[in-house]
Order: C-alpha cells, then sequence, then structure tokens
C-alpha cells in the first residue's frame, strides 16, 4: 500500500500543475483571440447583402468545393448553418470579399440564409489558401513542422517564418508583414523600408544598393574600358518620376560602382543621378527615393501606424491603383482595425448574466439571489484558502464535494427555518 502511494506521489510529481488561475487566464486569452477574429463578422446573417466586405471571417469549404473545383469562400453565417457538418479551412479574415455560399460554384448546395445570390463572384480574390494550403511550400496547415505562420498584409497568404527570406524579429515587435513575391512587386516599398521597417534594412546588409530620386532604378556596372553604362530596370513609380528618366540618359556620369565589377554579382549596385525635383513634386516616395537604400529578396516587417507614413498624393495614389494596393492608405483596412472593431461589438454585446437575472426578480428575490451569492463566496474563500495553505492542489472531486456539502448545509438551513402567522 505505502509503495503504491509512492507511485501516486511520484506520478503527481511529474504531473504539471494547472492553478486555476492560469485556467481562467487561458479561457480568457482564447475567448479575446476568438472574439477578435470573428467578433467583427456577423454570425446569424450572411454577409452577402453587404457587398464586398472589407475584412471579414472567412471559411471554405473542402467538402463542397475541394482541389480540382473553383475555390470558395464562405462567410461566418454561413460555416455555422450551411456547412456545419462539413469539413472546413478557416481562412482568417480577407478583404474584399463577397461570400459564395450557394453560388454556382457549389453544385449541390443552395445557401439557407441567402439562396439568391449571382451566379459568381467576380470581384473576389482567390489562392490556395482555400484548398488548405499555405506558404510558397505548399503544405496544410497545422504543419508537423513547428514553425510560426504570418499574414502578407498585402497578398493575404500565410507563410512558415523560415520562408521568408529574413527571420522575423525575435522581440515580436512588428504589426504586418509583406512578402517577398509582394516586396518584388510593390518595389516602392524599398524606399520606405529603409526608415520604417521594424529590422532597418541598410546599405551595409546583402543586398541591392539603390538611389533612387523618382526615376526608374538605373544599373550602373562598370565596364573594362572604364565608361559606364546604364540600363533603366522597370520600378513601380509616379509617372513624374517616369519623366525625368529621360533626362538622366541625357546626364551619364561616371560615378564609381561601389560592387563588384563582374555584372552577375548578386550585390549589384544601382545608382541614380540626384534630380531636384521631389521639393518641386511634394511627394514623400521621391524624397526618399533620392536616399541610398537596399533592395533584397526577403521579406520586411512593418511598426504599427506604418501605412501613415505612405505617400498620398495623386501620382502615388495612381501607381496604389495601378498596382491594385490602395487598401495600404486605409486605416481601417489593417486586421487589427478589424480585431478592435470586434472587441468593441463583443463588450456592447456582452451581458452579465447575474444581472439579467437579478433585473427578472422582485425586490425579495434580488436580496436573497444576492445574499445566497455572498455566501457561496465566502465559503468558497475559505475551502480553497485550505489547500492554499496547505500548498496542495485542488482537485475535481475537492470541487464536487465542496458544492455537496454547500447544498447539504443550505436544506438544513430551510428546514429549521421557523415561519410565524399573524
Amino acid at each position: 500500500m505505502a509503495g503504491a502511494e509512492g507511485h501516486a506521489g511520484r506520478q503527481s510529481e511529474l504531473e504539471p500543475v494547472v492553478s486555476l488561475v492560469d485556467v481562467l487566464e487561458e479561457d480568457e486569452e482564447l475567448e479575446n483571440e476568438a472574439c477578435a477574429v470573428l467578433g467583427g463578422s456577423d454570425s446569424e446573417k450572411c454577409s452577402y447583402s453587404q457587398g464586398s466586405v472589407k475584412r471579414q471571417a472567412l471559411y471554405a469549404c473542402s467538402t463542397c468545393t475541394p482541389e480540382g473545383e473553383e475555390p470558395a469562400g464562405i462567410c461566418l453565417a454561413c460555416s455555422y448553418e450551411c456547412h456545419g457538418s462539413h469539413k472546413l479551412f478557416e481562412l482568417y479574415t480577407k478583404r474584399n470579399f463577397r461570400c459564395d455560399c450557394g453560388n454556382s460554384k457549389f453544385k449541390n448546395l443552395e445557401c439557407k440564409l441567402f439562396p439568391d445570390k449571382a451566379k459568381i463572384n467576380s470581384g473576389n480574390k482567390y489562392n490556395d489558401n482555400f484548398f488548405g494550403l499555405y506558404c510558397i511550400c505548399k503544405r496544410p496547415y497545422p504543419d508537423p513542422i513547428p514553425d510560426e505562420m504570418i499574414q502578407c498584409v498585402v497578398c493575404e497568404d500565410w507563410f512558415h517564418g523560415r520562408h521568408l527570406g529574413a527571420i522575423p524579429p525575435e522581440s515580436g515587435d512588428f504589426q504586418e508583414m509583406v512578402c517577398q513575391a509582394c516586396m518584388k512587386r510593390c518595389s516602392f516599398l524599398w524606399a520606405y523600408a529603409a526608415q520604417l521597417a521594424v529590422t532597418k534594412v541598410s546599405a551595409e546588409d546583402d543586398g541591392l544598393v539603390l538611389n533612387v530620386d523618382g526615376i526608374g532604378d538605373q544599373e550602373v556596372i562598370k565596364p573594362e574600358n572604364g565608361d559606364h553604362q546604364d540600363s533603366t530596370l522597370k520600378e513601380d513609380i509616379p509617372e513624374h518620376g517616369k519623366d525625368a528618366v529621360k533626362e538622366v540618359k541625357a546626364e551619364q556620369t561616371s560615378e564609381p560602382c561601389t560592387s563588384s565589377s563582374s555584372a552577375s554579382d548578386p550585390q549589384t549596385v544601382f545608382k541614380n543621378q540626384h534630380l531636384n525635383t521631389e521639393s518641386q513634386s511634394g511627394c514623400k516616395l521621391q524624397d526618399l527615393k533620392a536616399k541610398q537604400f537596399v533592395k533584397k529578396d526577403t521579406a520586411t516587417y512593418w511598426p504599427l501606424n506604418w501605412r501613415s507614413k505612405l505617400c498620398t498624393c495623386p501620382d502615388c495614389m495612381k501607381m496604389y491603383g495601378d498596382l491594385d494596393v490602395l487598401f495600404l492608405t486605409d486605416e481601417y483596412d489593417t486586421v487589427l482595425a478589424y480585431e478592435n472593431k470586434g472587441k468593441v461589438d463583443q463588450a456592447a454585446d456582452r451581458r452579465d448574466p447575474l444581472m439579467d437575472t437579478l433585473n427578472s426578480m422582485n425586490r425579495v428575490q434580488q436580496v436573497e439571489l444576492i445574499c445566497e451569492y455572498n455566501d457561496l463566496k465566502s465559503e468558497l474563500k475559505d475551502y480553497l484558502k485550505r489547500f492554499a495553505d496547505e500548498g496542495t492542489v485542488v482537485k475535481r472531486e475537492d470541487i464536487q464535494q465542496f458544492f455537496e456539502e454547500f447544498q447539504s448545509k443550505k436544506r438544513r438551513r430551510v428546514d429549521g427555518m421557523q415561519y410565524y402567522c399573524s
């Protein structure tokens, strides 16, 4: 018997001890996360009637639209009402999306909440996430290989930290990430990255050193004869920058190249002639492009409110439109803004069940309930204090025993009451 007790004691030592406070804190954290993701979306009404919703929680149904079929996304309400027993992929949130549930992509399903839908939603954008595949490696989530997954703010795909070309900041102190492919497509962001990115990209880093003055990148290569030749690279620049390219070609200089003379060297250095056009244009981007900065084949990590620093001059706004990234200038497009809205909405809807119960009672009943509540709180506090003083773990059976004893005391009090009639 003593041996069995010793074995049980050793087992107890090996088992992790979780306090009630830990459990409550974990539950609160999970609830807050759920509120953040789902709080901004309606769980009862299909979002189709709202058109392309700025941001909402989305799901893809593997049962209705498996791989090989056309991709489709469904709103939160439809995931509950129309696809409750189906295999779903949680897509977190997506921007500017209209619910597909029951449209032509669903061959054998009609939406129960909003059946009168168009055949397709031409404005929706899809990627491999809608088939449960993520990152450049096209692996499912959760991945057997543990790694943090981060969503790109531009393409909204999810990426493993190991596949971003740049390790995420150890502190985790960044708000948004732009993946490698999107940095290539929106290469104007490199000018901002030198000043705004959480992990500063400097000219001392390995990469492509740039000096862009509101014109297209101009590669300066030092040939064997010592002359310099340039080749203007295509860059996402405003129109007034493109006009300046012609000026530069007419004003070639012999400024030495700071990279290797080999044109195939990965650290090719780019240099452009300085043009005093940025002050006249009033364009932040042109001011930044007049300074040296680095262009690399990596993702970038950005702090809170970095989008507010982007230039919004007419030429830059046109560029954003051409690149289909106008949303970068919208402060309400961010996931953080969506999550905050969800938390506020949930807080407004969240009601105290005790107060609801009290409001449904008359005054005598209210007093009795409050007395019962105070008795329960006081006795539970004294009961748990014994465990704290002894340093022992509270088990399920201990809590059950407490409530059985509490109910027994309550019955004895009621049975012992004397009633008098006048």
